[in-house]
């Protein structure tokens, strides 16, 4: 008997410039990319460059003057969903879709499991794959394997959010609701809830967060409320969004007024240079500051008066 075939993956290709290539790629990662490469868009040509210098020595350029990204992403709609998210950022102008294309069948677990090892939040809180060990000094685990959503923990933003709970695990008493607005896979919520918040929602536009985060939160053995954004109601003590900057601006009057009074704002998927852009769009509600800061990327919070 034939072992069955792993489904096709498809490939977002981009075509960016140098200054965007950074931004680009960083992106695509928050966009739940489970892959991104980056190359010579001029390769083969003329207008080719070499990127590196001499051998032992720093290389003269970040990137290339044109540059082809490819992410790749578990289906079709997956890859559609980023490239139409990431074209929206203000930033992306220069930003070209060449392709969404099927690539050819591989042992994508296999490929994937070789990419993930435990991921350290805090000296005592650690992330780790089923497949691994954890970690001597780890304390609290989260048990989350990549999937079809996005949050694993290897991005910043989302080690960021999570450090943050984890350093204010002395408020979780007071944590008796908690949303996580754009939950991807859950790990948010699911963190919120293993540092003793009770009654966490966790919500998303997309119906495969959903599914993934109800699987995640088994798995830590964690009770969440999962589901479409219409699951969020009322207020709450700890709102957690871990998006992208255009839309947390939008979102700002939806989720000041799901802020309860006294309660913690906690926003990831922002740039550095973005920081006054997000103050601006909060101001009639609250006064964010920036808490913590990895590769280039901000974790915003607000407490309400």
């Amino acid at each position: 008997m034939s072992e069955p075939k792993t489904p096709a993956m498809f490939e977002l290709v981009l075509i960016s410039r140098e200054d965007d290539v950074e931004n680009v790629s960083d992106a695509l990662v928050e966009l739940d990319a489970l892959s991104v490469s980056v190359e010579d868009a001029d390769a083969d040509t003329p207008a080719e460059q070499a990127l590196f210098g001499e051998p032992g020595m720093p290389a003269p350029k970040g990137g290339w003057q044109r540059s082809v990204l490819r992410a790749l992403y578990p289906d079709e709609a997956s890859a559609t969903d980023a490239a139409t998210l990431l074209l929206a950022q203000d930033w992306a102008s220069d930003v070209h879709v060449q392709a969404i294309q099927a690539v050819p069948e591989q042992d994508w677990v296999r490929l994937t499991q070789s990419q993930f090892a435990p991921v350290e939040i805090t000296e005592t809180f650690w992330i780790v794959p089923s497949w691994h060990e954890a970690p001597a000094q780890a304390e609290q685990i989260m048990r989350l394997d990549p999937g079809l959503a996005f949050g694993t923990g290897t991005h910043p933003t989302t080690r960021m959010c999570l450090r943050w709970i984890a350093r204010h695990a002395d408020l979780a008493p007071g944590w008796n609701r908690v949303l996580d607005y754009g939950c991807g896979s859950g790990i948010l919520a699911i963190g919120a809830a293993l540092f003793g918040a009770r009654d966490v929602d966790a919500v998303d536009i997309d119906p495969a967060a959903v599914t993934s985060s109800h699987a995640n939160a088994a798995a830590n053995n964690v009770t969440l409320t999962v589901g479409l954004p219409d699951k969020a109601k009322g207020t709450y003590p700890l709102v957690l969004a871990n998006i992208l900057a255009t839309p947390l601006k939008l979102l700002a009057p939806l989720l000041c007024n799901h802020l309860a009074a006294g309660g913690h704002l906690v926003l990831a998927g922002i740039l550095e240079r973005q920081a006054d852009e997000l103050k601006a769009a909060y101001e009639p509600w609250l006064k964010l500051e920036v808490s913590d800061s990895e590769e280039g990327w901000i974790l915003m919070t607000a407490q309400r008066n």
